[in-house]
């Protein structure tokens, strides 16, 4: 029950007041703009992740990293033994998440493309490059694939943002990006 029931109880065939389609007609009029503002970002923002996903079978995609670190690894990682992999640019790197760990370490050169292949073989984990801004939810049984081009040197954090457990505070891992003139 309204405070102030209307005059008539036929209120739908009321005139509507002047400012009342004034604003109506804005908010439609704003609500192009970000519809349009939305597809302006995506092709020209470059903010928005053009990914291809697949499903696969994490043994496989575990394998494929397996073989991947085999192939590539240049060093360990401190005292974790964590295995550093430098992939030929234009080629794949592998990068999988499992309890509570991003593993391998990439070493990337700056603006050379790689094909970045990311899943998970446990839980629902969540890629979270910083400070880029990458996020990605990862799934068991699905492989992203990210075409990047590194464009800054530096160390980038990669971060679960998905709670995956007590643990999950510690689920960290890194992306080196080297200058290729400065020999890595």
């Amino acid at each position: 029950m309204a405070i102030h029931p209307p005059a008539s109880r036929i209120w739908w065939n009321e005139p509507v007041a002047k400012a009342e389609l004034v604003w109506i007609g804005v908010a439609f009029v704003w609500g192009l703009i970000m519809f349009a503002m939305m597809i302006y970002w995506h092709i020209y923002g470059q903010q928005n992740l053009s990914t291809t996903v697949g499903r696969i079978d994490p043994a496989v995609f575990e394998e494929r990293t397996n073989d991947f670190v085999a192939k590539y690894q240049v060093r360990e990682e401190g005292d974790t033994g964590v295995p550093v992999v430098k992939p030929e640019p234009g080629g794949d790197a592998y990068m999988l998440a499992r309890t509570f760990e991003w593993w391998p370490i990439l070493e990337l050169e700056k603006g050379k493309p790689y094909r970045l292949h990311i899943s998970s073989l446990d839980l629902q984990h969540g890629f979270s490059l910083l400070p880029v801004n990458m996020n990605i939810q990862v799934h068991p049984g699905l492989e992203h694939i990210v075409t990047i081009t590194p464009l800054e040197v530096g160390s980038y954090g990669v971060v679960c943002n998905e709670f995956c457990g007590l643990g999950h505070h510690v689920m960290t891992g890194r992306i080196y990006v080297v200058d290729p003139g400065q020999g890595g």
